[in-house]
């Protein structure tokens, strides 16, 4: 299922190093709310649906989380940040019990859904915390990307509570795909 591309989701430039800035970053890295959290998190969950169009929905969005992870590293790297871990700003090693479990698919969905507005709030707190446009430009990126992973969540639950159709639920692959569309 999984590919790997050696092109970058989204171009990665900075104007300067700024290791402040990096370490902020790393939260997205490996901190409670980080790429790498969403996209164990989806993995994870996508084992337990038997809705097969959901359970595709999780794993593309999963593997777009890996890529987002990827992105973030490489900002890290290129504003001359503190080598990668798997240890957030305040030094806690992330752990399994960061991803959020349950075997209800509408209580997993719902999960889904908070964490990605999590993120969201975090990415809009810290365009405030850089001058640099490049950077911008990236958390403005990943914040469009996570808006349609809530978009796309929260559609994939309301179809679940009213029993839609499977065309209605083939709509979910279709809505990412198109989604991806504006990036090229």
């Amino acid at each position: 299922m999984f590919n790997y591309h050696k092109r970058l989701f989204y171009p990665i430039h900075v104007e300067r190093e700024d290791p402040v800035f990096a370490k902020v970053l790393t939260e997205h890295y490996s901190g409670i709310d980080s790429e790498l959290a969403s996209a164990l998190q989806y993995f994870n969950q996508r084992s337990n649906i038997s809705n097969r169009h959901i359970r595709e929905l999780l794993g593309i969005i999963s593997a777009e989380e890996f890529g987002h992870m990827e992105l973030i590293s490489v900002a890290i790297n290129k504003l001359g940040g503190p080598p990668l871990t798997l240890v957030n700003t305040q030094g806690a090693v992330w752990g399994i019990t960061q991803i959020n479990q349950s075997l209800d698919v509408i209580k997993m969905l719902q999960m889904d859904i908070q964490t990605e507005t999590r993120v969201i709030r975090l990415y809009q707190q810290q365009l405030e915390l850089t001058d640099d446009l490049n950077m911008k430009k990236m958390i403005r990126f990943l914040i469009t990307r996570g808006e349609v992973h809530k978009y796309l969540l929260k559609k994939a639950q309301k179809l679940l509570r009213e029993n839609g159709l499977p065309e209605e639920f083939n709509e979910l692959i279709y809505d990412y795909k198109m989604s991806l569309q504006v990036l090229k």
